[in-house]
Formats: structure tokens, sequence, C-alpha cells
């Protein structure tokens, strides 16, 4: 098991690995909702009430979609790195309590949850070497 220690030195391959699964993987997620037109984003943006914000849900599950879709793109490139995680890992906590507070449980709202805590962590850590921000 030695070997596993060497694996250390890799850190930024590892943070690479996490910018393009996740950032792919949030493309894939985000752009038909982002297609989805209007009827959709009224559909999506209709969560922020749980927060009490109820005027133009259509804006904000627009802008959702476009966090997830663009946002992920960034992620892969690793450009606007952090700000891109916290509205990724905000996008996520509006997606958590909507679950909770519509009834649907923990089980289905962990995967916001467990999104948004990488997320959040992401912001702390940075892109890593091989990203466009290189920080």
């Amino acid at each position: 098991m030695a070997f596993l220690i060497k694996l250390g030195n890799y850190k930024n391959i590892g943070l690479l690995i996490m910018r393009l699964g996740l950032g792919v993987m949030l493309m894939y997620h985000g752009y038909p909702k982002l297609l989805g037109g209007p009827a959709k984003w009224n559909e999506i943006g209709g969560a922020m009430k749980y927060i009490g914000i109820s005027f133009i849900p259509s804006f904000w599950g627009f802008l959702a979609a476009a966090t997830e879709t663009f946002g992920g793109f960034l992620l892969v490139l690793g450009l606007a790195f952090r700000p891109v995680c916290l509205l990724l890992a905000f996008t996520m906590l509006i997606a958590s309590i909507m679950h909770l507070k519509s009834g649907d449980g923990l089980m289905t709202a962990s995967h916001a949850i467990e999104l948004g805590i990488v997320f959040l962590g992401l912001s702390f850590v940075g892109p890593g070497k091989y990203s466009v921000d290189k920080k």
C-alpha cells in the first residue's frame, strides 16, 4: 500500500479529474434545462419560493440553468473557478432546500447537498495547476 502514499504528489491531476468530471456532468444536466425555455425556467425558478422569493421565477430558473451549463464549461477550463464554485454551491443549496421543503426527503436531496459541499470545498482549494486560472 506504499504506492498510495505517492498519490499525494498528483493533487493537481486529481483536481483536473474532478473539474473535468463535474464540469461535463453539469453541462449534460444543465443544457436541457437551458433549452427548455420559459416554461422549464419557470418550473426551476419556482424553487426560490422556499427561501421567500416568489417574483419572476423564470428569471431565477434561467439563471440556475445557465449556471449549471456555463458553470460546468468554466469548471472544465478552470476559468473564474472560485466564483463559479460559489454560484454552483448556491444553486445546490436552493435545490436541497426545495427537495427538503417539498417533502421529497433526505435521500432525494442528498445529491444536491453532496454537490453543494463539493463546490464549497473546491472554492477554497482552487482549480489546480492545469487550469486557465492556474492557482
